[in-house]
């Protein structure tokens, strides 16, 4: 079933997940609280975009009956890929790329955990069924989730094993006839509360004992399930003034679970650490996820490059050599993204389910090249803005009695002084509010230490062809 932006927007309302901001729960309507208005007015113009472009964005599927949504098709060809990535970027075009967690990105994780629903079963238990059916409700219903596998940051110490009375990593507490019951926290589910469900996936350090070992989806409003949130860096409702964060600010949560009760039906991984072990690895949920980023880490490039190269023809500054130079970096960046990604999908591989999977190890290296790259592309911003990025008047003083001056001072090369701002807003947005730090903190963490992963690149990376060259060289 394929939604429009109203009809996501009442679901969402409806469900009254318990939420929490600045120390008060929400009531009423979510969409109309001002640190959730901008994005899920920015989700539901998806949907309704989706809806108007239904032979790209959707597809039929046997399992369902119906059209749904394009991220859960299971790719069986390279042109499948190819259809994947564009419509992927033609969505985040919608917001610049700026939702790292848009509907398409763990929808494409509940496919792959779907189609390879047999690495879940069990004997005498009923997960791989149950896996199936969450993806396949998810394809019908066009859900959304959020998603968690962090514990709470107590002790990050190799060797530390919570051994507390208070309960702290979300853990099973007890079981029951009619499910698991689950105390405790996770961290960092962005978007958390303003999704259909939650995704709950085994948490790096301890899901090797048995109370944290588990994977399971629920409702957002299961009873006991609290979502508390930082501090909203929406700093101004106005487009002009945050033309960013104003629509694209995503939120991240604390997920408490407060003896929640988690049907049996619901779980498709329980006190199975073999199955841990291989579930990421041989269900390819990761490879989809990051095919996924990097084709919406191209269009947020080209959405840097254009802000750079518009700050370079306001003021007139594109005669400089190191503005070109600087120019070029970004230009860089941007090719070496595309290419990195292109190279993932020409050389993808069916696997023995018919899925064709996307080569792991340009989009690897693109994990560890963008969260380096990025902060030098916003530091590139800030540099060709420099002292514009401070001098920001809001739209209220241009309207005002002193506006006469602000449109004499302020204006550029080749712009008068409100749209000259407005560029200059939209960078500072991007580089220097709130809402940009967490964007550049958000690309530099997005899938993990960047250590971790530059070392899992090296560990796993075919190197030894390369030694027999050297080899066969010398000899």
């Amino acid at each position: 079933m394929s939604l429009n932006g109203d009809d996501f927007i009442k679901r969402i309302d409806g469900l009254n997940n318990e939420v929490w901001v600045d120390g008060k729960r929400i009531t009423g309507k979510i969409s109309a609280h001002p640190a959730f208005s901008g994005v899920l007015a920015m989700k539901a113009k998806l949907y309704d975009y989706q809806v108007e472009h239904c032979e790209e964005f959707t597809f039929f599927s046997e399992r369902t009956n119906s059209r749904v949504n394009f991220s859960y098709q299971q790719p069986k060809t390279i042109e499948d890929l190819k259809k994947r990535s564009i419509a992927t970027q033609k969505l985040a075009k919608l917001n610049a790329g700026l939702l790292g967690r848009s509907p398409d990105y763990i929808n494409t994780g509940i496919m792959s955990l779907g189609v390879a629903e047999e690495i879940f079963k069990e004997e005498n238990q009923h997960y791989h069924i149950n896996i199936r059916q969450i993806y396949e409700d998810a394809m019908e219903n066009d859900l959304t989730f959020t998603h968690t596998f962090i514990n709470p940051q107590v002790n990050r110490s190799d060797n530390y094993f919570e051994e507390s009375d208070k309960v702290i990593a979300a853990k099973v507490i007890r079981e029951t006839s009619e499910g698991i019951i689950i105390s405790g926290a996770r961290l960092l589910a962005t978007q958390g509360g303003i999704t259909d469900e939650i995704l709950v996936l085994p948490a790096g350090g301890n899901y090797f004992e048995d109370p944290y070992n588990y994977a399971f989806s629920i409702p957002s409003n299961t009873p006991g399930l609290k979502f508390i949130c930082r501090e909203s860096f929406v700093s101004n409702e106005s487009i002009y003034d945050a033309p960013l964060s104003s629509k694209f600010e995503e939120m991240d949560s604390i997920v408490v679970f407060d003896n929640v009760l988690v049907p049996w039906e619901r779980v498709f991984l329980y006190k199975n650490f073999k199955i841990s072990l291989r579930m990421f690895s041989e269900t390819k949920f990761n490879t989809f996820l990051l095919y996924q980023a990097v084709s919406r880490m191209i269009v947020k490039t080209e959405f840097l490059l254009g802000i750079a190269e518009s700050i370079v023809e306001t003021i007139s500054i594109k005669e400089y050599q190191h503005v070109k130079d600087k120019i070029t970096e970004i230009i860089s960046a941007l090719e070496i993204i595309k290419a990195l990604q292109l190279s993932a999908m020409t050389h993808a591989k069916v696997d023995s389910r018919n899925t064709m999977v996307p080569d792991d190890y340009p989009l690897n290296v693109a994990i560890c090249y963008y969260p380096k790259i990025y902060p030098r592309l916003v530091e590139i911003l800030q540099l060709l803005g420099g002292s514009g990025l401070i001098l920001l008047p809001t739209k209220k003083q241009f309207d005002s009695s002193i506006g006469s001056y602000l449109d004499d001072y302020l204006q550029g090369t080749n712009s008068n002084a409100v749209d000259r701002v407005q560029l200059f807003r939209l960078a500072w947005d991007l580089c220097m509010s709130s809402f940009g730090s967490r964007q550049t903190h958000f690309e530099r963490f997005f899938f993990g230490d960047p250590i971790r992963i530059s070392m899992g690149l090296y560990d796993g990376y075919p190197k030894e062809k390369y030694i027999n060259m050297v080899k066969d060289y010398l000899s």
